[in-house]
């Protein structure tokens, strides 16, 4: 078991309670905080050890973990056991997040829009005013999906340098629009 210095303890914690908040159970958000912050990595019985939670929960996690590609499992010269480590590039971890977002909220949502407007088309009673307003939704999320692709095709260091420069982005913008 390892023993957790504040520092990790305190992020590990408030991962698991941001978790929650995502809609991430709390142990799995935990895990991936500590083998996040984990400079070697660690088995089931040491992450189940060092968070105080059952194996078959650290077991199901990780398979969770795995599922968003956000964890691998690694071998350790000398030791019969499996090993886990996070992804440790914060902008690819973000951009699995996203990712995973995308295809399990954005993508079955733009679905069921698109399933009510057709029927709402060929309904025979006109409700237009929810056809409008779910067109409204819809567009907004294609719009945003638009954006999105184009972003996700950028190498990750051409986004850490639209990051960096949207002071600059934002002061252009301000002068175009003051003219």
């Amino acid at each position: 078991m390892t023993q957790l210095g504040a520092a990790k303890k305190q992020f590990v914690l408030h991962w698991g309670e941001m978790g929650t908040r995502w809609g991430i159970n709390r142990t799995v958000a935990q895990i991936h905080a500590l083998l996040h912050v984990s400079a070697t990595p660690l088995t089931a019985e040491e992450i189940a050890g060092t968070l105080r939670v059952a194996r078959s929960n650290v077991s199901t996690s990780i398979r969770e973990l795995q599922g968003w590609g956000l964890v691998r499992p690694v071998h350790v010269l000398g030791d019969r056991r499996q090993h886990f480590e996070s992804i440790k590039d914060v902008w690819e971890m973000f951009r699995i997040i996203i990712d995973q977002r995308k295809r399990r909220e954005i993508d079955p949502t733009l679905e069921v829009l698109r399933l009510c407007i057709s029927e709402l088309d060929r309904a025979d009673a006109k409700d237009d005013y929810t056809k409008e307003r779910l067109r409204e939704i819809y567009e907004f999320f294609t719009d945003v999906e638009a954006l999105y692709a184009d972003i996700r095709q950028f190498p990750v260091a051409t986004l850490r340098g639209i990051v960096r420069a949207r002071g600059t982005v934002r002061k252009i913008l301000s002068l175009k629009g003051g003219r």
